[in-house]
């Protein structure tokens, strides 16, 4: 076996997707507490760990308690190298999670026992259902009074368009949850209130042994064995290839607070989760043991370090192997470029890594080099299909109310918007600058650290657009005319590209059929035709 194929055996890369407060950045640091990256579990939302990364390292994520912004995270386990993406579960942050699910080889999702499937969780698992993408489902807040499990199992088929299938079970919820049975291994895991330690209390019980009714209680241990009964008979036998072509989602439940499933879960990922498989570009799929280096960048963050003005792009190393300081093509820009400090990252604590393999994230210090989407080869011309820019939803004009400070306004808010959380479009006459997102809380998020990033202050005038369509044609003379006739509903994107600024959707309708020239799309798609 190659130096490569052992070293993308050893890789898993995968995000954590769900709702927001269904416990997913709770989760994720019992994973890294399992896996040894951090060594104190603590509440992030009540910033108890001072010491340790923990995955919502900036400011205005600990002041609210929740995720704006995906952080990636590197720990070993079982001889594994696992990258988890965390990622935002505010609804108004969907497009940097949309993005950050291209750079991954499987999903887990997170469920509130309680509130079940959210639509947020529907959103976030159509996009996993696209690209056919293997999810494991962890249900979580067990020692919670939720629904019933065999509802939730319902409500999952119905509403993810997925077929699922439990692999432990709990027995009892809520004051009288007494723990997991787990199917495949025949063990059950008691449960007990424990935030801090990582100890198991299990026992391996037949479930027709009277050991079971002594532990659990002769009415549950019944009621276990009913409910098993009814799985083996309602449910298909569980079948890795199916899970990996995302067919079938296996099913855990526990209580991340409590570090109660969390361990199952964790073994079970590393024996069925996927390897970093082949991706699509624009010219051919690209296979992960191909000799010649390719990556792409998904995510770029400005200011990860407060102390340092650093801009990190995140690259999705897809195959061959990154080395550190050796040349390689910018295909957008078609120059070369080198990187003498890439990075590792475990969240906001990065270490320099010297080379990186398909399935690892590295961070590229960037000078503004880097777009969302940019791919990097040896060479070869390809871009990685698949990370458009969506329409926002949302249009406001940005208002500078410090003119002495408009250079630092400059620079703030075309690296914000690098970062993919919201777009911003130039319109003419005054060089405005309008910025669309998918909700409210982003502009907030923007004013935010404009200002205590770049000492830059601002304030909002909405706008009653509610579409943009970036407008093509064959004929540059049709297009020019279209451009001069519309004035103000005009702006340009990043890349100078036209975009027509609609009120409504019917007057994207009106202008389509008055316009037959002009292709107008929802996405900046057009830019890369997917081969």
């Amino acid at each position: 076996m190659s130096k490569i194929e052992q070293e993308i055996a050893k890789r898993r890369t995968f995000a954590i997707i769900s709702h927001p407060d269904a416990g997913k950045t709770t989760l994720t640091e019992k994973l890294l507490l399992f896996g040894g990256a951090i060594q104190t579990a603590g509440a992030v939302k009540s910033n108890k760990i001072k010491k340790t990364a923990t995955s919502d390292f900036m400011e205005i994520e600990k002041q609210r308690g929740i995720s704006v912004a995906t952080s990636v995270m590197t720990f070993e386990y079982n001889d594994l190298l696992i990258n988890i993406l965390d990622t935002p579960g505010h609804k108004d942050f969907a497009e940097d999670t949309y993005r950050t699910l291209t750079a991954v080889d499987s999903v887990i999702l997170v469920i509130d026992c309680v509130k079940g499937v959210e639509e947020q969780t529907e959103r976030l698992m159509e996009v996993c259902r696209m690209r056919d993408t293997p999810v494991i489902i962890f249900i979580n807040k067990m020692d919670r009074e939720g629904q019933n499990p065999f509802d939730l199992l319902d409500e999952l088929e119905q509403k993810l368009n997925l077929k699922v299938r439990p692999l432990t079970w709990p027995v009892n919820g809520g004051a009288t949850f007494k723990g997991v049975y787990h199917l495949l291994e025949k063990q059950m895991y008691f449960f007990k209130v424990n935030k801090t330690k990582v100890e198991d209390d299990v026992a391996l019980l037949e479930l027709d042994s009277s050991e079971l009714d002594q532990k659990v209680g002769e009415r549950d241990a019944n009621q276990l064995r009913e409910d098993v009964e009814l799985i083996e008979g309602v449910y298909d036998t569980f079948n890795r290839d199916t899970y990996l072509s995302g067919k079938v989602a296996p099913v855990f439940f526990g209580s991340a607070v409590n570090n109660f499933g969390v361990r199952e879960l964790l073994e079970a990922f590393c024996q069925i989760s996927p390897l970093p498989a082949a991706r699509p570009t624009n010219v051919r799929s690209v296979d992960p043991l191909e000799k010649k280096f390719t990556g792409f960048v998904f995510k770029i963050h400005a200011n990860i370090d407060p102390r340092h003005r650093d801009r990190i792009a995140f690259l999705r190393v897809c195959s061959g192997i990154f080395e550190r300081g050796k040349f390689y093509h910018h295909t957008r820009l078609d120059k070369s470029v080198r990187f003498s400090n890439p990075y590792s990252f475990m969240a906001s604590a990065k270490e320099v890594v010297d080379e990186g393999f398909p399935g690892d994230v590295i961070g590229l210090y960037d000078t503004g080099t880097f777009k969302i989407g940019d791919t990097l080869t040896e060479g070869e011309d390809l871009q990685y299909a698949g990370i458009p820019s969506f329409s926002p939803e949302i249009f406001k004009e940005l208002i500078n109310l410090d003119p002495m400070k408009s250079k630092q306004l400059e620079k703030g808010i075309q690296q914000l918007t690098d970062e993919g959380v919201a777009q911003l479009f130039t319109v003419q006459p005054g060089n405005r600058k309008v910025v669309g997102t998918v909700g409210e809380l982003q502009f907030e998020v923007i004013q935010y650290r404009l200002e205590h990033e770049y000492g830059a202050k601002c304030r909002w005038i909405p706008m009653n657009t509610s579409r943009a369509c970036w407008i093509t044609s064959e004929d540059p003379k049709k297009i020019q005319e279209y451009i001069r006739l519309k004035g103000t509903q005009i702006g340009y994107d990043k890349d100078d590209n036209p975009v027509f600024l609609a009120d409504s959707e019917w007057m994207v309708r009106m202008n389509r059929d008055n316009n037959p020239d002009i292709q107008f799309h929802t996405t900046s798609e057009f830019k890369v035709t997917a081969g």
